[in-house]
């Protein structure tokens, strides 16, 4: 077996023993918070009747281990359960909320990749210059606020005194695009609809660049020191006094090795943004999966809360599977590691 392979076999190992770590922690903790989900989901003038018949239903009135056995009965043919707030099957719901999360999120990956990246290139490039000062402070500004804070600045900013993008939804309502992949950016594209596109991307700047902030300051802030590292080594020097150009010691010789732990970073970055996108997403009506979420947990919708949780681990997971990889590619001595 490959080295690149073994460790895709281990990471998967252990993603699964975390997954149903996750689900039992989940479970348990939905189970006790305070207050009566059957009650919640009827409301108060049900009767304690149809409150008994619900809570039947849900296997509540059973115990723990055997509630948990239901689950994964449940979950083992692909069901996660009705959700009490929409009164939906959960796989439905995350179906139709996971692609507007996740074309934000990965929007917002691609900035910190192509903006953050580049930065701390540059600053390592130019340190001890005024553009390297410039960029340090700007990448300190945007990593000490949170991400809901720059997403009121940009909307104050760009939609209330310049009125350039809008603040809510995903596309304009005059536009229909029939839904093929769920992702607009997408969508609109195979549709041939370039208006559309265009409405979707100018919906999309503000929550994804607001989301963005905070990866962007940190990806550039330690792809500049690990430059700045890189660049007092012996085989930086000895391609100076060779007389390569600047540009290419810079790119291939200090850039490449310094990308490691900035991609790790971005990676987790990137993952994290599942969990914290509910802020943005509330502040611009974003539909996605995590404002779903929030709005589960507040009506304590039990399999909303247990579906959105592993959904969220299991792409959490996937993103740190992924950035392993292309790690174990930039870095050779992984992969011998991994065959050693």
């Amino acid at each position: 077996m490959s080295p690149v392979l073994r460790l895709l076999a281990k990471r998967l190992v252990t993603s699964m023993i975390v997954l149903i770590g996750v689900s039992m922690l989940i479970f348990s903790i939905a189970r006790v918070i305070p207050g009566d989900p059957a009650r919640i989901a009827l409301g108060p003038n049900a009767t304690a009747e149809q409150v008994e018949n619900l809570r039947e239903r849900l296997h509540l009135n059973e115990p723990l281990p055997v509630q948990y056995g239901h689950f994964v009965a449940d979950l083992a043919r692909g069901d996660l359960g009705i959700s009490l707030y929409t009164n939906r099957p959960v796989t439905r719901d995350i179906a139709q909320f996971l692609p507007a999360t996740l074309e934000l999120i990965f929007v917002a990956g691609l900035m910190m990749i192509v903006i953050g990246l580049p930065l701390g290139a540059l600053s390592a490039r130019y340190r001890h210059t005024w553009a390297d000062n410039t960029i340090r402070m700007v990448s300190l500004l945007g990593v000490s606020a949170p991400a809901f804070v720059w997403a009121v600045i940009l909307m104050l900013l760009f939609a209330y005194f310049l009125p350039i993008f809008p603040i809510a939804g995903r596309i304009a309502n005059m536009h229909v695009v029939p839904s093929i992949t769920g992702f607009l950016l997408v969508d609109t594209l195979v549709a041939g609809n370039l208006r559309a596109f265009g409405s979707a991307v100018s919906h999309i700047v503000l929550p994804a660049f607001a989301l963005a902030l905070s990866g962007i300051g940190q990806a550039a802030r330690l792809t500049r020191s690990n430059m700045v590292e890189t660049y007092d080594r012996p085989y930086i020097e000895m391609a100076q006094a060779y007389g390569f150009p600047e540009r290419r010691i810079a790119r291939r010789y200090a850039f490449r090795p310094s990308m490691i732990p900035s991609m790790t970073i971005i990676g987790l970055d990137f993952a994290a943004m599942l969990g914290n996108a509910f802020l943005v997403e509330a502040v611009f009506a974003w539909p996605g999966l995590s404002r779903y979420g929030v709005a589960a947990i507040l009506r304590k919708d039990l399999n909303a809360i247990v579906g959105t949780v592993l959904c969220i681990s299991a792409l959490f997971l996937i993103v740190n599977i992924i950035v392993d990889l292309i790690t174990a590619y930039i870095n050779p001595r992984i992969r011998h590691s991994q065959r050693a």
